[in-house]
């Protein structure tokens, strides 16, 4: 695999937008949220991409599976974190909206990524 791989992965490219779209809104936040919610979303964000990346590298089938499931994990964390911002007022309706789709989008393609990886291997 070349180190640009993962970087051309619908998935991955998703992910990045995901994250950057909480970056962006998150930098708007007052000192408080930021430093508290703030950095567990955008941590929890920007792990979804970095685990895609990783597990590309890793070099094995079973390696990137794992990090394709840690992907999914830090999704559903981030879903954890937007619930609570949500909750505490720092997201609004159409920020929630936008999310949401972000997230309806991405997590099929994160399952449809970890049942792709390796088939072309044990079909051959």
């Amino acid at each position: 695999m070349s180190s640009k791989y993962f970087q051309e992965l619908r998935v991955y490219q998703l992910a990045e937008k995901l994250a950057d779209t909480i970056w962006k809104i998150v930098a708007q936040w007052n000192l408080f949220a930021k430093n508290t919610i703030g950095n567990q979303i955008v941590r929890a964000a920007d792990s979804i991409g970095a685990n895609i990346a990783e597990g590309v590298g890793r070099g094995s089938y079973q390696d990137n599976r794992r990090f394709v499931k840690m992907a999914r994990g830090s999704l559903n964390e981030t879903q954890h974190w937007l619930r609570r911002a949500y909750t505490r007022n720092l997201l609004t309706i159409e920020q929630v909206n936008t999310l949401k789709l972000m997230i309806n989008e991405l997590a099929p393609q994160l399952n449809a990524y970890l049942k792709s990886i390796g088939q072309v291997s044990e079909n051959n």
